[in-house]
């Protein structure tokens, strides 16, 4: 059976060399046999690497917390859309509709998580059938980390009523127009990207084979909008700084733009302004692979076996969303969105009698902490429609105007 590898070094015969951007989208998304389209692929404690959702499910209930806040500030429509890009294995839409159906003991917020969710249509995008499946699962059957330690006959009907909620769609088109919030966490990372290295002008860097391996060869940009992308952003890359530039950002905002009828982006990942992203420091870029919760800086080996990920640069989506007619309304580390949305409020109410509060606050500081994703991981929101929201995630702390 032809490998992967095989088909990217036979394509590479055909045209000589490919852009380490082609090279990328080959080694996650080619049919059955790329790191995210091959149904072997889990992610996890299992897998290659883990994220917010897999560390503690209350990350989860925050993002249904936030979603609820949105639909107040939209002036609760009838119909609110919580759109999913990149679900994963689905623990995060699990833990969303786990808390908005876990009773509270204030009657007023049992009644807005009822009427909220009376409004609520969740729909996750996902183009792969086996990660449709997985995530199918995951929602029916229950997280590895439940919420709320019910029997598991009240599991099996709360589990019941979530799928109920869920629909998945194969692309943004196919959701229609959309009234709510379209989010994603640790979805942009994973874009394949241009890889580019400054000379006496701007080269990139092109994927070749020699027969024994994989080799890299520079010359030409492959597209003008690579340097306009540094002009625009007024970046001036040194002789020798190599980096990355990542520009299915606009294309995936044109679509969300063109789907959003009215309000909200939210988009979490770890990554940086421009300005921190293109920094003196950094001058080998932000590119680096998984496996087995291993880093390598090997991007050749092990091709669609291993994750290849790049940094995401915040400014580039705020640039390109004001383009597009979005508006930033907030930008800040994980960690601190998350204690301005109230999480230390949300930890007392889910686990304040629960004989497991020590070792349940010291997974959730993982979330909140500069040693794990409080800082690394940062959120945007941006907003189509009148006015300017003000959400509260940001008021401790909103760094819009570094980006």
């Amino acid at each position: 059976m032809e490998t992967l590898k095989d088909i990217i070094i036979r394509r590479i015969q055909k045209e000589g060399f490919i852009t380490f951007e082609a090279f990328m989208d080959m080694a996650l998304y080619y049919p059955d046999l790329g790191y995210y389209s091959s149904s072997n692929r889990t992610i996890g404690r299992e897998g290659d690497f883990y994220t917010g959702p897999h560390l503690h499910p209350i990350f989860g209930a925050m993002i249904g917390k936030q979603l609820m806040e949105m639909w107040d500030l939209m002036e609760r429509p009838v119909s609110f859309s919580a759109v999913e890009m990149g679900a994963g294995l689905g623990y995060l839409c699990k833990d969303i509709l786990d808390y908005l159906q876990r009773p509270s003991q204030s009657s007023s917020l049992n009644q807005k998580k009822s009427d909220f969710l009376a409004s609520l249509k969740y729909i996750i995008v996902e183009p792969f059938r086996h990660f449709r499946e997985k995530q199918g699962n995951i929602i029916q059957h229950g997280s590895l980390n439940p919420i709320r330690p019910d029997s598991s006959e009240e599991r099996r009907e709360s589990d019941s009523r979530s799928l109920e909620k869920v629909t998945w769609v194969h692309s943004l088109q196919e959701a229609g127009e959309i009234t709510g919030c379209i989010f994603s966490n640790e979805l942009v990372d994973a874009f394949p990207v241009h890889l580019v290295e400054m000379e006496d002008e701007l080269k990139e860097v092109y994927v070749a084979f020699d027969g024994k391996r994989f080799t890299e060869e520079k010359g030409a940009v492959s597209t003008d909008e690579l340097v306009r992308y540094l002009n625009n952003s007024s970046i001036d890359l040194k002789p020798g700084y190599r980096t990355e530039i990542n520009l299915r950002i606009y294309r995936w905002l044109e679509e969300i733009t063109a789907a959003l009828s009215r309000g909200f982006v939210l988009t979490i990942d770890y990554g940086y302004s421009a300005k921190e992203y293109y920094s003196d420091e950094r001058t080998e870029g932000t590119l680096m692979c998984y496996h087995e919760h291993m880093l390598s800086d090997n991007l050749y080996e092990r091709v669609g076996e291993q994750d290849i990920t790049a940094h995401v640069n915040f400014s580039a989506l705020d640039m390109w969303g004001e383009r597009l007619g979005l508006t930033t309304l907030g930008y800040c580390p994980q960690g601190t969105y998350l204690i301005a949305s109230g999480i230390d409020e949300l930890i007392v109410e889910l686990y304040a009698d629960s004989p497991d509060y020590m070792a349940e606050t010291a997974k959730i500081k993982g979330l909140i902490m500069p040693q794990g994703m409080g800082e690394s991981h940062s959120v945007l929101a941006q907003y189509k429609g009148k006015g300017t929201p003000e959400l509260a995630g940001f008021s401790l702390r909103n760094l819009t105007g570094s980006l």
